[in-house]
């Protein structure tokens, strides 16, 4: 493959960032130990009490382990508890911990250099997570817990407030990770770039915005289905292209073996229009895609004074007037499911197909005229603020729309001032998305309880229903999921009845990897897991 001249300096650039610490013949002959990929977006911390983006979880999912886990297909596995019991009031849970774990090496802990995980270090990290001195975005998983304590160094017991069926998840995100405290004590604030865990892999080098590398931790207390030592690999680098074309380039140059994501930059170059790879990639690219925990959509401030913000009628024509299967062909080469439903995707209990909006234009513009003769507005228009990354769907709807007699403006933000502006209610039409921090529909419905008003919450809309909020409460005391995924699907459907939102597309995981890497596999919630990846 030919690149523009532009771009050939930034290769050898980067060429040379990658292979630092790899000049000799014997690092180089080990390549195939090493895992290589660009982290586009960037982290901002190694600390799991602020893990807060996917990027910072997928590098602290190998550093770190909590009390249970993922696999691939979201089922909830032992992990440094080997078991765990729920009392019948379903408040109580009691975990008996494993006693082959062992933290990461590190002077601090004296002659052996390491110490056995015990309860106590399950204790000091939950405490942490809740310290309003460390003010850790990651607190909230612990809102419905009343309390936690070590019984012994093998016991650990959790009391919830009230019952919540779904709170076994919440223990599985990068938040819930054992540290130790002689370790995050003595760093403090530095143990974001100073971590010591129990993960697969510990840390060895992070030089911000150029390159972060990991060693194989040795001592790692899993093993594979006939009792190898994980991981395989005996490192994994990473570098901090800052966009996703760069990132491809060197993709495709084969100098980094992993590629997450499809970038409207390199889409058309990799696949075809209905998805494939391209086939002068078929021999050197394996893809692997699959569902995703992810609903991208537009989201209407109602306590807006725009009288078409505030209008049902314009916010139903614009659910039923453009084609999300037409904009998934042409603007994602058909990666990704059209959102035909509500709000929550497609993979968790609640998802109905008979909730939400099709492509009708003749009806969304008869909405716009009934719009227009109730108020007078004879040039209905909204203002619609998004990203750089989602203009092309965005300026889509806006062409599509212009079809029904309503008129969008799209304005282009950077992330960071456009979730400020939503979290204050300062946009009436924003561009937005929900991926999933645990697994269960509760987790999106909380978008819509009415004492979840952002700022200080996630309910953005200033939605307010009492049938709505009166359902959500009783939820939590169902432990069935069945009568669970009754409920969730009502409130979905409440919520969409009221248009208060247009959901766009279910997104989908879409990994690409160089054909001698194996054993990397995919997750609904897109979550990179090293363990097992080896390359020939």
């Amino acid at each position: 493959m030919q690149f523009p001249k532009q771009y050939q300096l930034l290769i050898i650039l980067f060429t040379s960032l990658l292979f630092i610490g790899c000049n000799n013949k014997n690092d180089a002959s080990k390549d195939h130990l090493i895992f290589r990929y660009n982290e586009y977006g960037n982290i901002n911390t190694l600390d799991p009490a602020f893990s807060r983006t996917l990027q910072d979880n997928n590098i602290c999912n190998q550093i770190f382990n909590g009390l249970v886990q993922l696999d691939n297909d979201l089922n909830i596995l032992p992990c440094i508890a080997k078991d765990w019991t729920i009392s019948e009031d379903g408040l109580l849970y009691t975990f008996s911990l494993r006693n082959d774990v062992y933290f990461h090496k590190h002077d601090l802990f004296g002659k052996d250099s390491t110490r056995i995980v015990v309860a106590n270090d399950f204790e000091y990290s939950l405490n942490r997570l809740r310290d309003k001195k460390i003010a850790a975005p990651g607190s909230w998983v612990l809102n419905k817990v009343d309390d936690f304590k070590a019984i012994n160094d093998s016991i650990f017991e959790i009391r919830l407030k009230q019952p919540f069926p779904a709170f076994i998840g919440l223990l599985t995100m990068k938040y819930c990770s054992v540290i130790p405290k002689e370790i995050a004590e003595h760093y403090g604030m530095k143990f974001r770039s100073k971590p010591i865990g129990t993960g697969p892999f510990k840390f060895k080098r992070w030089e911000e915005n150029i390159k972060l590398v990991l060693r194989k931790n040795q001592n790692y207390f899993e093993k594979d289905e006939t009792g190898n030592s994980l991981p395989y690999l005996e490192a994994v680098a990473l570098t901090f292209l800052p966009d996703k074309q760069s990132e491809f380039l060197q993709f495709a140059q084969s100098n980094i073996d992993y590629l997450s994501g499809l970038d409207a930059s390199y889409k058309d170059e990799l696949l075809t229009a209905d998805g494939q790879l391209r086939e002068m990639y078929i021999e050197s690219v394996n893809m692997i895609r699959g569902p995703y925990l992810n609903t991208e959509y537009l989201g209407f401030y109602l306590d807006s004074e725009t009288p078409e913000i505030q209008s049902e009628l314009i916010r139903k024509a614009i659910n039923y007037g453009f084609d999300r299967k037409k904009m998934m062909i042409y603007l994602r080469n058909g990666i990704g499911n059209p959102a035909n439903g509500g709000f929550i995707p497609i993979g968790l209990p609640g998802y109905d197909t008979n909730i939400g909006f099709t492509y009708q234009p003749e009806k969304a513009k008869k909405l716009v005229e009934q719009f227009k003769n109730e108020s007078g507005i004879s040039n209905p228009e909204i203002n619609l603020v998004t990203t750089s990354n989602y203009l092309s769907f965005c300026e889509f709807i806006q062409r599509e729309l212009e079809k029904t007699g309503l008129r969008i403006n799209v304005d282009v933000m950077p992330e960071a001032s456009l979730r400020s502006a939503r979290s204050n209610g300062k946009v009436d039409m924003f561009r937005s998305s929900w991926i999933a921090d645990y697994l269960d529909a509760e987790n999106y419905l909380s978008i819509f309880y009415s004492k979840n008003f952002a700022p200080n919450g996630s309910n953005y809309f200033h939605y307010k229903n009492p049938q709505f909020d009166s359902l959500y409460n009783k939820a939590f005391t169902i432990t069935d999921i069945e009568k669970r995924k009754h409920l969730y699907s009502k409130m979905d459907s409440l919520a969409m009845d009221k248009a208060i939102m247009v959901p766009l597309f279910y997104d989908e995981v879409v990994r690409f990897t160089q054909k001698n890497v194996e054993g990397l596999g995919i997750n609904p919630i897109n979550l990179l897991d090293l363990r097992r990846v080896k390359k020939n």
